[in-house]
């Protein structure tokens, strides 16, 4: 029961700091963090807020990872495959040997392979705070989509050798490089498969759905079902989703507009409260390892700042000499282009669920029953990593950007937005002339439609072609507006009625809701 309590208490944190969030101008991902370690901190808490090491990624991944794929498409894994593959790949294989070449060095009775543990643990940004975070600040879109493809990938790579490492410290395998290679790449075509599959099996029964609640419940389920397809098969469960995730999502239905509406809020809730409960679970856990450290803290808390240093470090270095590189390409869709981005993309190398849960995760003890060697200072050392790049990127990013001025590409990107809207309005304009001559449209009828598409630019972009179109624009909004105000009045007045009838004795519920639902919906269309 404390466990459920606190999971509630957890969501309705997340609901009440995204406001507080708005307000203040922080990442409310970083305030939940802060408010968990908070509440780990009060005295006299029972130590009961452990959740299994092994339900950790199943539950917050998945949904996470979907959520965040979605916002993405294949057209910019194919244009940027180079930087992912640089970044999610020999970046966190870079990392993971700094890590573990640092550790071996300061960590007493660390063995080599515990050291790999520990690097994989801290080397992948993690792609769901790179969203919470970086996506409420005013960076350029092209930066963002670098962060997420990254993340996308990372966790894959670091989960291979996380679970070598880790089987070779127990004494159940060995640690091999070329045995890693291969089975990162046997994992990684696997999960592509599975997610190609399931998206195809997905397309298929959903279109012999017509329910629109179902339709969407099974897009809610499909992430799960997915990754733990994918992992009991033994391949890459990361992976697996994205694919799915990118697949769904290019074989959309341009129909589907009722659908899309109901599945981006179903997605964005489930988002909030997932991402709100696995921040807060963050923080909560700090209370236990600073038990288990006790007399050896300072120590310990002294080997992870050097630790923090050098993961931050890689970073840099890396981002300083990718941006060397891709300033003399003719790419413009790549980063870092100049040293502002490199500082940005740098800054923004926050870790999170990855590495929590595979710092829980670790065993504690050998195969032959020693204990695992240094376990209490290597998730010390992770946890102080996670914190760091996630907490202290969180409340600083905003004055970090303004102060590099990288937000200033907004208005490309405003641009970028224009011609897509301006396709939009020939492909519309394209089809009311078939209409109008093929198909017979009255031209009366296709006179009004046709102004009214004429239009259909300054209402996708916001902004009026013209001060003649703003200011018949202004006048038709007030007379709108007016006319909006009164219809709503209406419209409030009959749904009040409907309330009314379905309190009374006689008057079947379900009659009322239908008509109320529809009264809702054209208050929807009218908003």
């Amino acid at each position: 029961m404390q466990i459920l309590l606190l999971l509630v208490g957890l969501m309705l944190a997340a609901v009440l700091l995204v406001g507080v969030g708005d307000r203040l101008r922080l990442p409310w991902p970083a305030l939940m963090v802060v408010i968990g370690v908070l509440v780990a901190l009060v005295p006299g808490l029972p130590d009961t807020f452990t959740l299994d090491p092994e339900l950790i990624l199943p539950l917050f991944l998945p949904p996470l990872l979907f959520a965040t794929a979605q916002r993405t498409s294949w057209a910019v894994f194919r244009a940027r495959w180079r930087s992912i593959a640089l970044l999610a790949v020999a970046l966190v294989v870079v990392t993971v040997a700094a890590v573990a070449g640092t550790a071996t060095v300061l960590v007493p009775g660390i063995a080599l392979t515990a050291a790999v543990a520990l690097g994989a643990m801290v080397a992948p940004p993690d792609p769901v705070a790179v969203e919470a975070v970086a996506g409420t600040v005013r960076i350029p879109r092209r930066l963002l989509a670098v962060l997420q493809s990254e993340g996308l990938f990372n966790d894959a790579t670091a989960l291979v050798i996380f679970q070598a490492a880790v089987l070779a410290t127990v004494g159940r395998d060995t640690l091999s490089p070329a045995a890693l290679g291969l089975r990162f790449v046997a994992g990684a075509l696997g999960a592509v498969l599975i997610g190609l599959g399931v998206a195809w099996v997905a397309r298929t029964v959903l279109g012999r759905l017509t329910d629109t609640t179902g339709r969407s419940a099974l897009t809610l389920v499909l992430p799960f079902a997915t990754y733990l397809t994918a992992d009991e098969l033994g391949a890459s469960g990361v992976i697996a989703v994205v694919v799915l995730a990118l697949q769904m999502r290019r074989n959309a239905d341009a129909d589907e507009a009722a659908e899309r509406l109901t599945q981006t809020s179903l997605w964005n809730v489930v988002e909030l409260l997932v991402t709100g409960i696995a921040f807060g679970l963050i923080g909560l856990d700090l209370r236990q390892v600073l038990t288990d450290a006790g007399d050896d803290l300072p120590r310990m808390l002294g080997h992870a700042a050097l630790v923090c240093a050098v993961v931050v470090g890689v970073r840099a270095v890396w981002m300083t000499a990718a941006w060397r590189i891709l300033r003399r390409g003719e790419d413009s869709s790549s980063a870092p282009r100049t040293g502002r981005e490199a500082v940005l993309l740098t800054w923004c190398g926050m870790r999170g669920l990855a590495t929590l849960a595979l710092a829980l995760s670790l065993p504690l003890a050998t195969a032959d029953g020693a204990p695992f060697p240094a376990r209490t200072e290597i998730i010390l050392i992770a946890v102080s990593v996670l914190f760091t790049t996630l907490l202290v990127p969180g409340f600083t990013l905003p004055l970090l950007v303004r102060a590099l001025g990288v937000d200033t590409e907004a208005e490309a990107e405003k641009r970028a937005e224009k011609v897509i809207v301006l396709r939009a309005r020939r492909a519309a304009a394209a089809t009311m002339e078939f209409e109008q001559q093929i198909r017979g449209l009255p031209e009366d009828v296709a006179s009004g439609l046709r102004e009214r598409l004429g239009r259909l630019e300054a209402v996708l972009t916001g902004e009026p072609s013209s001060e003649e179109d703003r200011q018949r624009l202004a006048t038709l909004r007030e007379t709108r507006e007016r006319a909006n105000a009164a219809q709503a009045a209406a419209l409030s007045a009959a749904r009040a009625e409907v309330l009314a009838a379905r309190r009374e004795p006689g008057v079947d519920p379900q009659a009322a809701d239908r008509v109320l639902r529809r009264l809702d919906l054209r208050t929807v269309l009218l908003d």
